[in-house]
């Protein structure tokens, strides 16, 4: 499942590329036809993320104010399986794909559209994984000229296309596609604790939540009414550079340590949105060379690295699963 860094860099990117614009909006599988039919022709007022909710609001003309009574919301939820694809002319510097499924570990689960990706997606340079740039420049031709573009037919069950002057958004196999009004966006973020990405988060809030409970820590950083945003990796590897045991009760993890986490966390998911992928590994951690078969070491100190040498004391990453989830940890230096 895409993280809180992620769906903030979409709601970055949408707002880029769509923000003020009157937009055609479809159900092309059919599953969200009333909602399209509720926003096409309606203008992208704004694009907001808390956690790994997309809010995008829609209004009849441009320049409302967000609180207007006349604004409708947009819920979107990428889950395990959903994803957005784009394609665009010339003028449109999008992303081919951001969400779910990522292809094989490691890979960002994002790369820009073969022209270039725009300041929203800074980080990206458009090559595929798979081949070299002058591979990709052989094999691809350039995006059309403005006013020379059609958009594409859809490709798969598109639950919901975003189509602009320039380009178009595909949206498939979301968890959540529904609308709401102002009332229904601030419910759901009522459900939700505060993110780390958000001006407005309160990380005292954090804190008194997960000092409350007696479940682990490890099992409260993915509960998301704890923590807005935070995932497998992110979950595995602030524990790590904390020294914290994935296994110790909220209530028996001090207020000071609880902080450290929180504090810990912001500029890694914030490396994340500028960046477009995780790394948390500092510079003087990274093997030289990287080890045959564990290029993972370059980023993260234990995810997906079970078996491994820790990079910090050399004591093979330990994994267990937890709430249906894969688990990493080094056992000597999160013993506590």
């Amino acid at each position: 499942m895409p993280e809180g860094h992620t769906i903030h860099r979409l709601a970055g990117a949408l707002a880029e590329l769509y923000c003020g614009q009157r937009l055609r909006v479809s159900s092309p599988q059919g599953r969200f036809t009333d909602g399209a039919a509720r926003l096409d022709g309606g203008v992208l007022l704004g694009a907001r993320a808390h956690g790994k909710h997309l809010f995008l609001a829609f209004g009849p003309q441009p320049g409302m104010p967000l609180d207007d009574e006349a604004v409708t919301w947009l819920r979107i939820h990428l889950g395990l399986y959903g994803s957005w694809t784009f394609d665009g002319d010339s003028a449109f510097t999008a992303p081919h794909a951001i969400g779910a499924p990522r292809r094989r570990v490691g890979e960002r689960g994002e790369h820009a559209l073969r022209h270039g990706g725009g300041s929203a997606l800074a980080g990206l340079n458009g090559d595929d994984a798979s081949a070299s740039s002058s591979e990709n420049s052989a094999r691809t031709p350039a995006a059309p000229e403005p006013g020379r573009w059609a958009p594409p037919q859809p490709r798969g069950a598109v639950r919901l296309r975003l189509l602009g002057e320039h380009g178009v958004a595909d949206l498939t196999g979301p968890t959540a596609c529904e609308l709401l009004d102002a009332e229904g966006v601030a419910a759901v973020r009522a459900r939700l604790g505060p993110d780390p990405l958000r001006s407005d988060a309160d990380p005292d809030v954090f804190v008194r939540g997960v000092r409350r409970r007696r479940r682990t820590i490890g099992e409260l950083l993915m509960d998301q009414s704890i923590i807005s945003g935070i995932g497998n990796i992110f979950r595995a590897e602030t524990l790590l550079r904390c020294d914290i045991s994935p296994f110790l009760p909220g209530n028996r993890v001090d207020e000071a340590r609880v902080r450290a986490v929180w504090d810990d966390l912001v500029p890694l998911m914030e490396y994340g949105v500028a960046t477009g992928f995780i790394t948390t590994v500092e510079v003087e951690d990274v093997p030289e060379p990287l080890p045959t078969g564990d290029e993972e070491a370059g980023r993260w100190y234990v995810y997906h690295r079970a078996g491994r040498p820790c990079l910090r004391c050399g004591t093979p990453v330990r994994e267990r699963k937890v709430g249906g989830r894969r688990l990493f940890w080094c056992p000597t230096c999160q013993a506590r």
